[in-house]
């Protein structure tokens, strides 16, 4: 996992489609490229420090943390202008102290699985190059969940869990595109929204 170096951190912010999400950018990477960790309530932050500090704050609802951001989820009846600078401040200064941002090892790369099939390499594969990096962008992650008579489950994170708008993403934008690449593919379901 990168560490954070400690030297000068540049923090902004960023809105995306999810009204409750915002994201917060770093100009350096938090975690390896590829890799996404989602903190859906503080039990599940047992590997980020970062993520536990920020549950801390009664707002918070979520934690998302990818390549050189971190999205905070918050409550609905909390307006931004109330807590944004307070995370982006608690953020900068975490960052500042050099802390690594997740604990994570991984003995293979947890995104391809020798033992899928061509087909279910290649739905990652399009998943990863075409529908990752713009998903990214709205301060979230679409994770493959499983593939099974020509539906496509997958997992969506961050920003896009519970984003009014990731249903008509979901549908219009990954289904048309996997449908469309691969033949195989019928549908694609969200898990867990």
């Amino acid at each position: 996992m990168l560490k954070a170096q400690a030297k000068p951190v540049h923090l902004y912010m960023e809105a995306n489609p999810n009204p409750n999400s915002l994201k917060f950018v770093a100009n350096f990477m938090l975690v390896d490229e590829g890799l996404s960790f989602d903190y859906p309530d503080a039990a599940s932050a047992t590997n980020s420090q970062l993520a536990k500090e920020l549950f801390n704050f009664a707002a918070v609802q979520r934690v998302f943390v990818a390549s050189n951001f971190v999205t905070v989820t918050k409550d609905e009846a909390v307006d931004w202008v109330e807590v944004q600078t307070i995370f982006r401040d608690h953020i900068r200064q975490y960052l500042e102290s050099g802390k690594t941002v997740v604990q994570s090892n991984f003995e293979k790369d947890p995104l391809f699985d020798e033992n899928d099939s061509e087909l279910v390499k290649k739905i990652k594969g399009i998943l990863d190059e075409y529908i990752r990096p713009a998903v990214e962008q709205d301060g979230g992650a679409i994770v493959f969940h499983s593939f099974q008579d020509g539906i496509v489950k997958v997992l969506l994170q961050g920003s896009c869990s519970g984003c009014p708008s990731s249903t008509v993403t979901l549908k219009a934008g990954i289904q048309n595109l996997l449908t469309r690449m691969l033949p195989e593919v019928k549908e694609v379901q969200a898990e867990g929204i």
